[in-house]
């Protein structure tokens, strides 16, 4: 059993970006999580990466390491979110992966979300107004029940 734990839920504390989510959540035991929803440029591709919040992302860096093609990683529109995600701006999370139903998002973590020795990993559960804490384990769990293997990535 997956074990979630809700840490936020107040409709009118919807944040946008991780640092408006940060005094909401500064108190937890555990990995904020910050997340990007990506297209590649070449290829057509899409792809999540799930990262602690306060690590920096090289998109070029990290097109290389995929094997994409340095400057070809750039942010998907809204749309492409809305219709393989089903969430809005503000919204991608690792746990919106279960609408990909055909698995064409490739996921990308952050390699310590899982071996860092977190209590847990925290997550918008599909809306901006809460935050949801999972156990790296039930993490790993609940993405291969949706089909979709991280690609671990280390962004020290």
């Amino acid at each position: 059993m997956v074990g979630f734990l809700t840490v936020t839920g107040n409709e009118n504390c919807v944040v946008f970006t991780v640092e408006e989510m940060m005094p909401h959540v500064q108190h937890l035991n555990g990995a904020v999580t910050k997340n990007l929803f990506l297209k590649d440029k070449k290829k057509k591709s899409l792809w999540l990466v799930s990262v602690r919040h306060d690590r920096q992302v090289n998109l070029n860096d990290l097109a290389k390491k995929l094997g994409v093609g340095s400057g070809n990683l750039r942010f998907a529109d809204e749309a492409a979110m809305l219709e393989k995600l089903k969430v809005g701006q503000g919204c991608a999370t690792a746990l919106a992966l279960f609408c990909d139903k055909d698995q064409s998002i490739k996921f990308v973590l952050d390699n310590d979300l899982t071996t860092g020795g977190h209590e847990r990993v925290y997550f918008h559960p599909m809306t901006n107004a809460a935050t949801m804490g999972i156990k790296p384990d039930d993490l790993m769990r609940f993405l291969k029940e949706t089909g979709h293997e991280p690609i671990l990535y280390s962004f020290e």
